[in-house]
């Protein structure tokens, strides 16, 4: 069964070659991998060019933000099934495609998710925190759960379903489809509890208070417009939980 690995990157010389690497390395036999570009002017073009004879697909262009280039790489993905990967992330060994691809057939699901472990970008080796997926249920959507985006695969017809990504959101466009997409608890879904991919820390959603602030904001306003009843305290009382995550790393 053929999977779409979408990445998109600004920027990201410093990084994006090991992303590339990562997908590249995968056993699995049927593999798209889709490069989204926001017109990087460091570099990156010139090291995903390095790297073309294993990318399907390659733009560059200005986008309106992550969730307008993401739902370019949607528009492209021609796979039945449709993950992400960041370009500051890489898969945890070269084989969670081929798991997937088997669990999801094996077990005919609509989604599959599993665990992410944050690491430093200057020792790698050292992971700071393993986000456990395992929190997630549809029931606790309105605690501001979510599996770890990276580690999400879906089919396509569940795009096809509930529609892309919204671009007025600047930084919990993923929470909202997982509400959206989650909330009727009407999709076939399965928790893989392994580290399915590395996330180096100092993205958009680990980038600092105020963007925390943004985020918590954004997953309310999702919530609300998905017509599940929250609030500012229900949702900041995951933290202590994360909190946890750090010390059982």
């Amino acid at each position: 069964m053929k999977i779409s690995v979408i990445t998109v990157a600004f920027n990201a010389a410093n990084s994006i070659g090991d992303t590339l690497a990562s997908v590249a390395s995968q056993t699995h036999p049927d593999i798209e991998h889709i490069v989204v570009d926001g017109a990087s002017t460091d570099g990156t073009m010139e090291i995903i060019k390095r790297h073309e004879k294993h990318v399907a697909r390659v733009i560059s262009e200005p986008d309106q933000g992550i969730y307008d280039a993401m739902n370019k790489g949607l528009g492209l993905a021609t796979g039945e099934i449709i993950g992400f990967l960041n370009a500051d992330d890489v898969y945890a060994d070269s084989g969670v495609l081929e798991r997937v691809s088997a669990i999801m057939v094996q077990e005919d699901l609509d989604a599959l998710f599993g665990d992410a472990e944050f690491i430093s970008p200057n020792r790698p080796d050292r992971p700071l925190r393993r986000y456990r997926s395992e929190h997630f249920r549809p029931n606790r959507i309105a605690w501001g759960w979510m599996p770890a985006h990276p580690t999400l695969f879906l089919r396509r017809q569940v795009y096809e379903r509930f529609g892309l990504f919204r671009t007025d959101y600047r930084i919990a466009g993923d929470f909202e489809l997982v509400a959206r997409m989650f909330h009727g608890n009407t999709l076939k879904y399965s928790h893989v509890p392994e580290v399915m991919v590395r996330m180096r820390t100092g993205g958009i959603s680990t980038g600092g208070w105020r963007n925390t602030l943004l985020l918590n904001r954004e997953v309310l306003r999702a919530c609300r417009e998905n017509g599940i009843k929250s609030s500012l305290p229900k949702i900041l009382s995951k933290y202590p939980a994360k909190l946890f995550e750090f010390l059982r790393r």
